[in-house]
């Protein structure tokens, strides 16, 4: 995920203060993390064979569990304190682990909490009845979300956390439902994230349905048989998605680069002027 934020470079790894909290976070011992601090210090950034050579002859009993955690939180340092690449202040994903940490603030998607609830199978009719009457205040909940996008209230936003307590923090009687509800109660702020940024989205469909057509091509053709021919099919339906997502006719752009005619814009200029038109970001800007 990091060398996704980075454009395809490997990470860098970093000893700092942002590091010595996520590898608290982590579960990190303090013993390992004053021996760290001691080896590293706070000013050298280290490529990946480097802390791979450190770790391995400095630290032959750290085990890999606690391996794994001290790089990702050296590496998650590194990233949101340097400057070569821009750094990326929120993500709108699913709550898979992976994501934990790589940004400021992290934002879930609706659509896929509501799976969690599909799953569940009751086999009474009373708990069946309570299952479709809590999804239909579930998609009500969001539907208000929705309209707080379009028009947003300070007032309505206390509104809408109080909803949200209700609808998560109030028993049901039916277990499996009440314990679903409770796992998402711990998940408040990161669901409710759209009233501190009402300009981002409630799901990340748009993205999931962009992974799943490389995702059909290498299960239909069975994968490339080499690095080179990965990276090529990467590149180009990229392209194409993009493309599609800016309107563009990707003959005539591939036919107006190929030739060095340059009559159409850029794909990241266009990219630009999209975000621009949708004003994202402007909530992490200061009030006038």
């Amino acid at each position: 995920m990091l060398r996704v934020l980075l454009g395809g470079a490997d990470p860098l790894f970093q000893f700092n203060a942002l590091a010595l909290t996520l590898m608290e976070q982590l579960g990190i011992s303090a013993k390992w993390q004053m021996k760290l601090s001691a080896l590293l210090g706070e000013e050298r950034v280290w490529s990946l064979d480097q802390i791979e050579r450190v770790l391995t002859s400095q630290f032959p009993n750290m085990g890999p569990t606690v391996r794994k955690n001290v790089k990702d939180a050296l590496a998650i340092a590194a990233y949101r304190t340097q400057t070569a690449y821009p750094v990326v202040a929120l993500l709108l994903c699913d709550d898979a682990p992976q994501f934990n940490a790589l940004t400021v603030e992290l934002a879930l998607c609706w659509i896929h909490e509501f799976r969690h609830y599909k799953k569940l199978l009751p086999r009474f009719t009373h708990h069946l009845t309570l299952l479709q009457e809590w999804s239909l205040a579930f998609w009500k909940l969001y539907q208000d979300l929705l309209d707080y996008r379009n028009q947003r209230d300070p007032a309505q936003a206390v509104v809408l956390q109080t909803s949200f307590d209700q609808l998560f923090g109030k028993p049901s009687g039916y277990q499996q439902l009440d314990e679903c509800k409770e796992r998402t109660l711990k998940k408040r702020d990161q669901l409710l994230m759209v009233l501190s940024h009402p300009e981002i989205l409630l799901h990340n469909n748009p993205a999931e349905l962009g992974a799943r057509a490389r995702v059909r091509k290498r299960d239909v053709s069975l994968q490339a048989r080499t690095p080179e021919g990965i990276g090529a099919w990467d590149t180009f339906q990229t392209l194409v998605g993009t493309a599609n997502k800016l309107g563009v006719n990707l003959f005539r752009y591939f036919f107006d680069r190929i030739t060095h005619a340059y009559t159409l814009p850029s794909l990241a200029s266009l990219i630009q002027e999209r975000a621009a038109s949708l004003d994202l970001g402007s909530s992490w800007q200061p009030s006038p």
